[in-house]
């Protein structure tokens, strides 16, 4: 639904977006992460033809950015800071908005009603926008991006400035619109975007680093298999069995007595499994036995040079 072929932005000599290649699936939900200044607004941008790519192809709903005109009519976007035209009245502000992408009055009407009531803003519809607190004009600038009935929805930073209470009753809007549309959500709050999103990349200095899911990343991100273990005694036997079998395996006592930290190069090694027929071998006792769970934070972290 969404493509992006080697797209490429250049501000003078230097790319805010290099390369660019992903896709994303008709009703799928996709998360873009990155450290600021990495690229995401500007790749958003350039695909809702608010800025032409210096390079490259991409197409929304099989429309090349080529022809922005059409390529708006299929997209609902949402900028980091929604516009809108705060002396207006909600109801009032939307009837410009579906005015403008050319809805006929009694199909406006209808998408009004049905976007205030899926927003939650039956309550606020004669209320002025600059009386609103930032939760509610933000769901004024949901309802205002999808009012056309776009295939596709692209929000860049959506929660921005809301607070925990507004946050889950968008995260949990953007869910319920998800499974109808296309979405690309840009997001710099991690557990929303685990929380959202059925597939994810990260990008740092303009470059695709990561895409897939959450499992996904952390299987690519890893690099190697960590193994915690506690044995009711020493448990030496079953680390030599073990040692025997996987010769490039690295074991570190830790501090409290019989644990360990096994560490292996291939992170797909099932090292819980190979240990647990090591000691019922050597008949050692495991007390614990964890394998580290790697978070989205992460993957993050170690992708986009926050880990030193």
């Amino acid at each position: 639904m969404i493509k992006a072929d080697q797209l490429c932005r250049k501000f003078g000599e230097t790319y805010a977006v290099e390369a660019l290649s992903f896709h994303v699936r008709k009703g799928e939900v996709m998360g873009l992460l990155g450290p600021n200044g990495a690229g995401k607004s500007t790749t958003m941008k350039m695909l809702t033809c608010f800025l032409p790519p210096s390079s490259g192809e991409a197409s929304i709903a099989g429309v090349s950015l080529q022809d922005s005109l059409e390529v708006r009519r299929k997209v609902g976007y949402l900028p980091e800071n929604a516009p809108s035209y705060s002396d207006l009245d909600v109801r009032s502000h939307l009837k410009f908005v579906g005015t403008m992408h050319g809805l006929q009055a009694a199909t406006l009407t209808d998408r009004i009603s049905e976007m205030g009531r899926a927003c939650g803003l039956d309550q606020v519809m004669h209320r002025r926008i600059d009386e609103l607190s930032k939760g509610f004009r933000q769901r004024v600038g949901l309802a205002a991006s999808m009012l056309h009935d776009p295939e596709c929805l692209i929000f860049d930073e959506p929660t921005t400035g809301l607070d925990p209470n507004q946050i889950v009753e968008i995260r949990h809007l953007i869910r319920r619109v998800g499974e109808k549309k296309t979405v690309l959500l840009s997001s710099h709050v991690l557990p929303e975007v685990e929380a959202v999103c059925d597939r994810m990349m990260i990008i740092d200095q303009g470059r695709l680093q990561v895409i897939g899911t959450s499992a996904e990343l952390a299987r690519q991100a890893e690099g190697e298999s960590v193994l915690n273990v506690r044995f009711k005694e020493s448990g030496e036997s079953a680390i030599r069995l073990l040692m025997q079998e996987f010769p490039g395996l690295e074991v570190k006592a830790g501090d409290i007595p019989f644990s360990y930290t096994l560490l292996h190069s291939e992170p797909d090694m099932p090292l819980a499994e190979k240990l647990f027929h090591a000691s019922v071998s050597s008949e050692s006792v495991i007390l614990e036995m964890q394998s580290k769970q790697t978070t989205l934070e992460d993957i993050f972290r170690k992708l986009t040079g926050g880990e030193k």
